[in-house]
């Protein structure tokens, strides 16, 4: 008898056990936004006849997983040489957080022209909106002509960033800089 209540004890602990370990992977899938999820917000953002902006996304999914929050806005930049960025929007986090969330950043490179652009921004490893309120080292990338969807990495700490542009304007070059997203609005971009 105490054979059999020591098989069906270490069945029940083994059963607890693969319950426990698949838990935090389970929760992990949940954590973040499917790319349903963030396909239907970009496309009612941006508007569905976006050319590309699915590839850009499953891209970045690919590349990074699921996002825990996103920002939706709007920005304006410009270079010659040495440019300047200002956007707003609004952060949301799967977990339920909101605030409205300003951003300046100098650059500098080889980079001339200006663009205004909508900016959907992928946020991962952000579990509380505030997390967001730093500067962002990032390094881009630009050719807009008339038209374009684009998409950069920004990393600080454990947070990452992926603005997704959609751009209309001229400009075209390279440039380093940083982003830095701030509670209040500012025109200083340091």
């Amino acid at each position: 008898m105490h054979a059999h209540l020591g098989s069906i004890r270490a069945f029940a602990l083994s059963a607890l056990l693969a319950l426990f370990l698949a838990a935090p992977s389970a929760m992990a899938e949940e954590e973040g936004y499917s790319v349903d999820e963030i396909l239907a917000e970009a496309e009612r953002f941006f508007g569905s006849s976006t050319e590309g902006l699915a590839k850009v996304v499953e891209k970045v999914f690919a590349d990074l997983g699921r996002p825990t929050g996103y920002v939706a806005g709007e920005e304006v930049s410009g270079a010659i040489g040495v440019g300047l960025r200002y956007g707003d929007g609004r952060l949301q986090l799967k977990s339920g957080g909101s605030r409205r969330v300003y951003w300046t950043g100098p650059s500098v490179g080889f980079d001339l022209g200006g663009n205004a652009s909508k900016v959907f921004v992928l946020c991962y490893g952000m579990h509380r909106a505030g997390a967001i309120f730093q500067r962002f080292p990032a390094v881009d990338g630009s050719y807009y002509f008339v038209g374009g969807v684009g998409a950069n990495y920004q990393r600080s700490g454990d947070i990452t960033l992926a603005p997704i542009r959609l751009g209309v304007g001229l400009r075209a070059g390279a440039s380093i800089g940083y982003m830095h997203y701030t509670p209040k609005k500012s025109w200083n971009p340091f």
